[in-house]
């Protein structure tokens, strides 16, 4: 059985700028499983640089609201909101509120920093 929380976990910079604390990673745990899973925050006003993923990726809004891009279509998200991002696709996302936009990132098969560019802005 594996239980941890979130304070658990170190955070980082990504690629895209957005605050991260990668929770789950088939390459870091002797559990199987194919996908990874995240922790993401967008600091109030702020958004991830424009970037491209070769897998799917799949954002779950946790708190706060923000603007998905994805490949140049914007839609209004918010907590409870389910964003598929398809393979390939141009996307970022802006925090448009006055707090910390928070959402978790599901990227099957695992995400690998060869499968990710990241654009000029």
């Amino acid at each position: 059985m594996l239980i941890k929380h979130l304070k658990d976990f170190q955070k980082f910079i990504a690629g895209d700028d957005s605050l991260l604390r990668e929770l789950l990673h088939p390459d870091k745990s002797d559990l199987e499983f194919r996908f990874s899973l995240a922790h993401a925050q967008v600091a109030p006003g702020k958004k991830t640089k424009p970037h491209i993923l070769q897998t799917s990726e799949v954002y779950y809004i946790l708190t706060g609201q923000g603007l998905m891009t994805i490949n140049g279509e914007s839609t209004p998200v918010e907590p409870n909101c389910v964003v598929y991002i398809p393979p390939n696709s141009v996307q970022y996302i802006e925090n448009t509120c006055d707090t910390t936009l928070e959402f978790l990132c599901i990227v099957d098969p695992a995400w690998r920093e060869s499968d990710e560019k990241i654009l000029n802005s």
